[in-house]
């Protein structure tokens, strides 16, 4: 059993929640207690979500853990009888005035319905409250179980999760579903170079007047500054509900962070841009990432056209053309899995012609605190 600590907070039925320690230095590798938080954050997520795309080794998870100028971080551990039973992080986002947190609950199965994570999300709002944080989201994926029938419509008019267990917490606990988020997967098969081929080809022969750029993390100095305008113009341009997500400002030194990050995990990111030809500008970009090992699955990250550049399928031309790159690059990733809103229509148009399909579906919440 782990050695008593002034800061270990007695919350319900004989469990503790205890304030994850880090190693001074991410280079120092994983202490014992974060393996552990690591194998079960990744036992929550398979609960959860029956898949294991987002697994994570300590290796990998350790770097994720520290905060930086764009986003304050902080994790906890629950905890009965000397033996990890979950999880639960708050990440403040420091753009907008730091008002705005996305914070995650996750405690195993054999350990529910026991009032933890009740007692852990108490704790987790005073804590935000405490930071100025008036905006508190939450991201669950949500699969049709507990007996759950009937779906919970999204405020936006474009799709629906189950009443689920995660949603009726959520609900009782003040959130409100504000969007939903489909996930969905290309698998490569014998057909799918093709196809993307024909669609590049296709796309490029409606864009006459743009090329295509692409670099893998580090950005070059050449492409830095239009990198970071189309980062930030992801929280202007992309569909938001209510979310009332802030909107980013990212120059040079936020993109040399970005890359940073990725870095130390000993992760892959290719990106793949639309610059005018004439002006050299860039005004649509597709990345994909994907962890140290290269047998899993691949990350399609954000995707953007500018608003001012749209109608000439770029969007499909940065996508097709960045996954034919990728894989030559990563031959062993067995598939590549993408996040949209349904609301976004035009992405979700671009992935289904690609060949991507649901694989689940994921629901924002947010509550505001008072």
């Amino acid at each position: 059993m782990r050695a008593e600590t002034d800061t270990m907070i007695d919350i319900t039925a004989g469990a503790t929640l205890r304030p994850l320690e880090l190693p001074a230095r991410a280079d120092a590798g994983p202490s014992p207690l974060i393996r552990e938080y690591a194998a079960v954050r990744d036992a929550c997520v398979l609960e959860q979500t029956g898949r294991d795309d987002d697994a994570r080794s300590a290796d990998d998870l350790l770097p994720m853990l520290y905060g930086d100028d764009d986003l304050q971080r902080r994790q906890w551990y629950m905890e009965r009888d000397g033996a990890m039973i979950g999880c639960a992080a708050l990440n403040i986002l420091q753009d907008g005035g730091a008002t705005t947190a996305i914070g995650t609950i996750a405690v195993l199965r054999a350990h529910q319905s026991e009032g933890v994570g009740s007692a852990v999300l108490r704790i987790l709002e005073d804590h935000a409250r405490s930071e100025g944080v008036r905006n508190l989201l939450t991201f669950a994926e949500h699969r049709a179980d507990d007996g759950a029938e009937d779906a919970l419509p999204s405020p936006t008019g474009m799709g629906a999760v189950p009443r689920d267990r995660s949603a009726r917490f959520l609900m009782r606990h003040g959130f409100t579903l504000e969007q939903v988020v489909r996930v969905s997967a290309l698998t490569w098969e014998a057909s799918t170079a093709g196809r993307l081929d024909e669609l590049r080809k296709d796309a490029a022969s409606h864009s006459p007047d743009y090329r295509v750029v692409q670099w893998m993390l580090p950005t070059p100095d050449e492409h830095i500054d239009g990198y970071a305008w189309m980062k930030s113009r992801m929280s202007t341009d992309v569909p938001d509900a209510e979310l009332d997500m802030p909107v980013e400002t990212w120059d040079a030194d936020r993109v040399r962070r970005h890359d940073a990050r990725y870095a130390a995990r000993g992760a892959s990111v290719l990106v793949t841009a639309a610059q005018h030809a004439r002006t050299g500008e860039l005004c649509a970009f597709n990345e994909l990432a994907i962890r140290a090992d290269h047998s899993g699955s691949t990350d399609q990250e954000d995707t953007l056209v500018l608003s001012e550049h749209r109608g000439h399928r770029l969007g499909t031309l940065v996508k097709t053309a960045g996954l034919l790159s990728w894989r030559e690059r990563f031959p062993l990733s067995p598939r590549v899995v993408t996040y949209n809103a349904e609301e976004n229509r035009p992405m979700l148009s671009i992935n289904e012609a690609i060949g991507f399909t649901p694989i689940a579906y994921e629901g924002a919440w947010k509550k505001v605190l008072t």
